[in-house]
């Protein structure tokens, strides 16, 4: 049966197009022994990279089979094993590049539904994701999107699931390789226009999520938090003590609470200095914040953003 499955897997990849009544083909002839078989997993790869266009059942089925077979052949089952990783990146980047959408699917999804995976391959993606982004190239800028240095929409949502995945250094929270990752995108990309209004709110409360080590109920508190800031920031304001200002009137006693007793926002508040008086973040997390924010001399938006919500947090 598996030699009837790789045949046709063949046959299919020597024409460049499948159609629906070849992944059903596919699907009738795999899992011969109730899995996926590693012959039949190269089979899959070789055909994708033969592939013209990939279309949707062509994905699903590509997704599914490669999935099993990652994290039901070997055991622990449910795992995603460091020979595995192994091959799915050498499959994946045979090409030289994450080459489809299919592929940076596939990688998402299996760490989101694995219960460990390697750190080899998180990183991958990761890599991968901020390299399509600085260069305006890969399979999330299909479609004509081709400048680079702006996060799409598509981007945000596979950085937030990857970010977050059950399988992260730290489930449900943000790493600080995955901060100083955020940090860089937001660096090389503060100035464009075109950014994803989700941008802002991934950048805000990953970060935040790293220095305070949100819990998952106070995650969903601090994603409604951040889009108030988020709106907060759509004026474009460049004056800090009338973006503090409007926050105190849309949260009162905040700045108070802060402080350790109630009182009016200043006129100018420092942002930074409520951060440290307030304690909110460790001696060891503030000199990494610092390091950040003064990387270049100045503050930006999404800077003034985070450095908001840090201390209304506290409030």
């Amino acid at each position: 049966m598996s030699i009837q499955f790789e045949d046709i897997a063949r046959s299919i990849a020597a024409d460049g197009v499948i159609s629906s009544t070849d992944v059903l083909a596919l699907r009738r002839t795999g899992w011969s022994r109730g899995e996926i078989s590693p012959s039949q997993a190269e089979a899959i790869f070789a055909l994708n990279d033969a592939l013209e266009e990939r279309p949707g059942e062509w994905a699903d089925f590509f997704v599914e089979a490669i999935g099993d077979f990652v994290l039901n052949t070997l055991d622990p089952k449910g795992h995603i094993t460091d020979e595995h990783a192994r091959w799915l990146i050498e499959r994946v980047s045979a090409s030289g590049h994450v080459e489809s959408m299919a592929e940076m699917d596939l990688l998402v999804r299996l760490v989101e539904r694995a219960e460990t995976a390697p750190e080899v391959l998180k990183s991958f993606i990761l890599e991968a994701m901020e390299r399509e982004i600085l260069t305006g190239t890969g399979p999330t800028r299909c479609g004509g999107e081709l400048t680079d240095h702006f996060v799409t929409v598509a981007e945000c949502s596979i950085l937030r699931r990857v970010i977050f995945a059950p399988a992260s250094d730290r489930p449900a929270a943000v790493s600080e390789r995955e901060a100083d990752m955020l940090f860089r995108i937001k660096q090389a990309t503060v100035h464009c226009p075109d950014n994803a209004p989700e941008w802002k709110t991934l950048f805000v409360q990953g970060v935040a999520n790293y220095l305070k080590g949100f819990s998952p109920a106070k995650h969903v508190l601090s994603y409604k938090r951040a889009a108030e800031l988020d709106r907060f920031m759509s004026d474009h304001s460049s004056d800090t003590g009338a973006f503090l200002g409007k926050m105190a009137r849309h949260a009162p006693n905040s700045l108070g609470v802060v402080f350790g007793k109630r009182q009016s926002a200043p006129q100018k508040p420092d942002h930074a200095a409520i951060i440290k008086q307030a304690g909110v973040i460790s001696a060891a997390e503030q000199l990494w914040l610092d390091a950040h924010l003064n990387a270049d001399g100045s503050r930006d938006e999404y800077d003034l953003a985070l450095l908001a919500f840090l201390a209304e947090e506290q409030g």
